[in-house]
């Protein structure tokens, strides 16, 4: 038996007078009451009760005692309380960390509306490309291009990765348009190098069945950043192939154009994530954020298994001749 059932038996003994009506309070037997004191006890070597064939007494250190369990519990039930109520109230600090170009580009416009909607919550952002423990690091969540193996989160999808072909109006007037893959040979390319691996981004080209397969091309230049490639592709200087969520604003406002329908990145675990400890409860502050940003993702026609360049209309379409 643990050491807060003895403690309510205690209590409901001095309460009742009598192992009896403790046993009918706590719903056990005056057996188990009697185990229960007597044990409780032996572990602080007082006498709590004075016991005699007709009445049970308690002892003036069962009385202090009393008084002192009485209050602690008092204590434990308000904090329960307070614990319980900030879980399912939408308050206190959510402690956020995001990936650099989808912080920028996706969070950071939608986090004035959510705390209109949601004044009781303070925000606390990190935002940067490293891949940190969020549980070491008390982070109540992290948003991640990439699927994060670990059996003590959760990763839940919010949207694919869909891949455009992108160049700007003015690099396509100087240099032309490429009609197949091996045109490429013969223009610049923007290329990324991944941090985490220091290997360059594959590029995918499709086949004339619009079939998207590795083609390998020289760089003309290289970044580790993906807004920067993003703008250095709108400034000009060469293709790139850009997620939707670094070429929506360039296509958007005229600065990219698309030269294919997009392609989704083959892994399975390539999409975007929010990455949360795994736990029975979810506290209250987690759970309206990532509603609200799935809400946000729903205006802007991105679910866990669509986006919105899905339907973006390119330079060039594919037919299934051959």
């Amino acid at each position: 038996m643990d050491k807060l059932r003895s403690l309510e038996i205690f209590l409901a003994t001095c309460d009742y007078g009598s192992f009896a009506g403790a046993a009918r309070a706590c719903n056990t037997d005056p057996s188990t009451v009697s185990k229960a004191v007597s044990r409780l006890e032996l572990q602080l070597g007082l006498t709590l009760f004075q016991r005699s064939t007709r009445k049970l007494s308690i002892t003036s250190a069962g009385k202090r005692y009393a008084h002192t369990v009485r209050k602690m519990i008092k204590e434990l039930s308000i904090c329960e309380d307070e614990l319980k109520q900030s879980n399912d109230t939408p308050s206190g600090t959510l402690c956020i960390n995001a990936a650099v170009c989808y912080g920028h580009l996706y969070l950071r416009p939608l986090l004035s509306a959510f705390c209109e909607r949601y004044p009781e919550i303070e925000l606390s952002l990190e935002i940067n490309d490293l891949h940190i423990d969020i549980i070491e690091n008390n982070i109540d969540l992290s948003i991640r291009t990439g699927y994060i193996k670990d059996s003590r989160l959760v990763a839940r999808c919010i949207s694919p990765m869909d891949f455009l072909t992108c160049a700007s109006p003015q690099y396509l007037a100087a240099h032309g348009t490429p009609h197949c893959p091996e045109d490429f040979h013969q223009h610049q390319w923007i290329g990324f190098r991944i941090k985490e691996t220091q290997q360059l981004q594959p590029i995918l080209l499709p086949n004339k069945q619009g079939e998207y397969l590795p083609f390998a091309l020289k760089r003309s230049h290289i970044t580790d950043d993906g807004e920067t490639m993003a703008h250095m592709c709108m400034d000009g200087l060469g293709f790139a192939q850009l997620p939707h969520f670094l070429a929506r604003v360039g296509l958007q406002n005229g600065t990219l154009v698309s030269l294919y329908p997009c392609y989704r990145a083959p892994q399975p675990e390539s999409g975007v994530f929010v990455i949360y400890p795994k736990r029975d409860f979810l506290p209250a502050k987690v759970r309206v954020f990532i509603d609200f940003l799935t809400e946000y993702l729903a205006g802007m026609d991105e679910n866990a298994n669509h986006t919105w360049a899905k339907n973006w209309p390119s330079l060039i379409t594919f037919t299934n001749e051959s």
